[in-house]
């Protein structure tokens, strides 16, 4: 089976010895992704817009690995607030309405404190 890394260019990569997304053959893998913009390393306050970023930022992996978010199976949220979820649901209806992956939220820190959510997918591809 063939494995390539996929780097979004984020210094946290390096610094924790992580890739933003492994695929294994038809298997894509996506690391726990935050809201951070990458490109300017900035971080909205609004969970609502790291919602947003989260998925821009994993679309991206995805098409790097000739996929999209249409061939995700399995998604995880991660917040440190459960109540903010709910304000987040329009932001995954937009991005998995059609898709409806398996899916599941836990409440856990997250390694900043400025992060109010993460989002790990796996997707198959078709």
């Amino acid at each position: 089976m063939s494995r390539q890394v996929i780097s979004s260019g984020s210094p946290f990569e390096e610094k924790i010895a992580y890739s933003r997304a492994v695929v294994a053959g038809d298997w894509i893998f996506v690391s726990g992704t935050t809201g951070f913009d990458y490109l300017s390393m900035t971080i909205s306050e609004s969970v609502i817009e790291q919602a947003d970023q989260c998925f821009k930022n994993i679309e991206h992996a995805l098409k790097q690995a000739n996929t999209s978010l249409a061939d995700v199976v399995r998604v995880h949220y991660i917040l440190p607030a459960a109540e903010d979820f709910e304000a987040c649901w329009p932001v995954l209806q937009r991005y998995f309405g059609e898709v409806r992956p398996a899916a599941t939220m836990f409440v856990a820190g997250l390694a900043d404190p400025r992060m109010k959510i993460e989002i790990e997918v796996t997707a198959l591809r078709s």
